[in-house]
């Protein structure tokens, strides 16, 4: 199985995670890693296991570092899938691409989280237009330049379709390992939460694709209290006790990042 897609891995210091990233990713045609710079051994782990690795340098401006992949990158396909450092094909979502018809201008990937060595089955899951058609999806350019947190990577904002072209949902999930310390995971998202309380402040969110999303956030930004209404979506109507103590540090985590939001 040859899957006809590009996945491209963007990378700064991941030597932890690219070596199990990348051995999942055997399945595609080719892969690609995108490195800003790394001083550790990301680079060396990636060639070793049989990727193209480019180097990128952000010029402060835009276009940002996702889309000058799309804009710059000599690659097999037009297909491109995003797979960070942390995530994981699962051998049903490789197997689900590769009998893909590519009908749509690009499809949204589920992520399932991975807490304690545990895959969190309930509870809010990861949820990203990562498999597109390049020729036919862009990441929008939105105010942040001047906003901390975010710097050379797109914010936690979805790519859009160039027209007014349907995406799609793939079923089988990616696993994200997103909780290597309990230190990193708190300094990632205190960063996350500075540029996200910008953005809302100048009311710079650029349209979901889908809808239904595009609705449900609007009316979650104008909530609350919005920590506590995360920690109840993840943990009482995503059902994130069925998860046991993971699933409870889970919503606790939520509850904590919305309340850095809110201050």
């Amino acid at each position: 199985m040859s899957i006809p897609v590009s996945v491209i891995v963007v990378t700064k210091n991941e030597e932890a995670n690219i070596g199990r990233c990348l051995a999942a990713l055997g399945d595609f045609s080719e892969v690609v890693v995108v490195d800003s710079g790394s001083d550790d051994r990301t680079q060396e782990i990636a060639l070793a296991a049989g990727a193209r690795v480019v180097n990128f340098a952000w010029n402060g401006h835009y276009p940002k570092k996702r889309q000058w992949c799309l804009d710059t990158l000599a690659l097999k396909h037009d297909w491109v899938f995003f797979v960070d450092a942390d995530e994981v094909v699962t051998p049903e979502l490789a197997r689900e691409m590769a009998a893909l018809d590519f009908a749509r201008a690009g499809y949204f990937v589920k992520g399932l989280y991975v807490r304690e060595g545990r895959v969190l089955r309930y509870g809010l899951r990861n949820n990203k237009l990562a498999l597109l058609d390049r020729r036919r999806v862009h990441f929008p350019v939105v105010d942040d330049l001047d906003l901390p947190g975010m710097g050379e990577i797109e914010g936690h904002y979805q790519p859009v379709p160039k027209a007014r072209e349907r995406v799609g949902q793939l079923r089988a999930p990616l696993l994200h390992h997103a909780y290597q310390s309990r230190e990193a995971w708190r300094e990632r998202h205190e960063r996350y939460a500075k540029w996200e309380r910008g953005m809302n402040a100048k009311q710079a969110w650029p349209d979901d694709p889908a809808a239904a999303r595009r609705v449900l956030k609007r009316i979650f930004r104008a909530l609350p209290l919005r920590g506590a209404a995360a920690f109840f979506h993840s943990y009482i109507i995503k059902l994130g006790f069925l998860d046991g103590g993971a699933g409870l540090k889970f919503a606790a985590d939520r509850y904590y990042y919305y309340n850095l939001v809110e201050k």
